[in-house]
């Protein structure tokens, strides 16, 4: 369980004390689960709530225990690690439950950011859930949402997307099934895949499309470049430096288009068909009733289509 507080925690305010208690402190028999955010790259990012959980947790749950031991050294936490990745969670997630279920606490944290967020640790939360754990998340650093505070793109609705497909065949189709979506995309991808991702995104969503690349984000570094796609991809393929790092891509919402180009191939063809037999007014009308777009556009392009042809 939590040890008692230094001298440094005795300091904080009643209120601060008070929201300390209820929210890491369980009177229960099972050891609670903390899912803590660490730094994407500044170390100052940590918070001491963060801090404080990692030097008292009995366990640390670590998606590389090298690196996060240069983490924990840098801030004087002697807490033991425990490998917690992507090819052992599974298998190792019993070894967590034990221990919590003997009532201790344990820590979950990945290389950078948010655990979960395209790294592991899903199944131990979900197992510890299963089965009565308390789960408590420790709010941090996340690449994804500090692209999107900085890119200028609407961020009220969004989909996170993660890792594309790695071959080129199952992006783009990937990419096919996104092509309309209106809310900001984002998505993470590896620096030698960046600009092959560019190209396919240009290719399928159109060279106008806005997109903001951020790389390296709070490191030395740090890249946020906003351009239409085309002009995106032509700038990445002329640097090479900014085929390296750490990438978010964050890409703007798929807008329905105005006017003429409102209406799909599929109402134009059923236009088309109805003006082959029908007079110009009827035929608009018609073609309204069975694809539901205003019969007054369908009556605009039926006149300039007779007109042209």
């Amino acid at each position: 369980m939590l040890r008692r507080p230094n001298g440094l925690q005795c300091a904080l305010s009643v209120f601060e004390v008070a929201d300390v208690t209820v929210q890491d402190v369980v009177n229960s028999v099972t050891g609670t689960l903390f899912v803590v955010a660490t730094p994407i790259g500044n170390l100052e990012d940590i918070s001491a709530r963060a801090l404080r959980v990692l030097a008292e947790v009995s366990l640390i749950a670590a998606e590389d225990t090298r690196h996060s031991a240069r983490l924990l050294q840098h801030f004087g936490i002697t807490t033991p690690l425990a490998a917690c990745h992507e090819h052992n969670e599974r298998d190792q997630g019993g070894r967590f439950l034990s221990r919590l279920q003997a009532g201790e606490d344990v820590a979950l944290i990945s290389d950078a950011g948010t655990p979960l967020i395209s790294d592991p640790g899903y199944h131990l939360v979900r197992q510890a859930r299963a089965t009565g754990v308390r789960v408590v998340p420790l709010p941090g650093a996340c690449a994804l949402i500090a692209a999107l505070s900085a890119a200028g793109l609407p961020s009220d609705r969004f989909v996170f997307e993660g890792f594309l497909p790695a071959k080129a065949a199952g992006r783009r189709l990937r990419l096919e099934q996104l092509k309309e979506e209106p809310r900001t995309l984002i998505f993470y991808e590896a620096p030698h895949r960046i600009l092959e991702c560019l190209m396919d995104l240009e290719a399928v969503f159109g060279a106008e499309r806005p997109a903001v690349l951020g790389r390296e984000l709070t490191k030395t570094f740090e890249t946020l470049k906003g351009l239409p796609l085309a002009q995106l991809r032509a700038w990445v393929e002329a640097d090479g430096n900014q085929q390296r790092g750490e990438c978010v891509l964050v890409v703007g919402g798929w807008q329905a288009p105005q006017g003429d180009e409102a209406v799909d191939g599929q109402a134009r063809r059923v236009l088309e068909l109805l003006l082959g037999e029908l007079p110009v007014k009827r035929a608009a009308a018609l073609a309204a009733e069975i694809t539901g777009v205003r019969k007054n556009l369908l009556y605009q392009i039926a006149l300039e289509t007779k007109k042209n042809g």
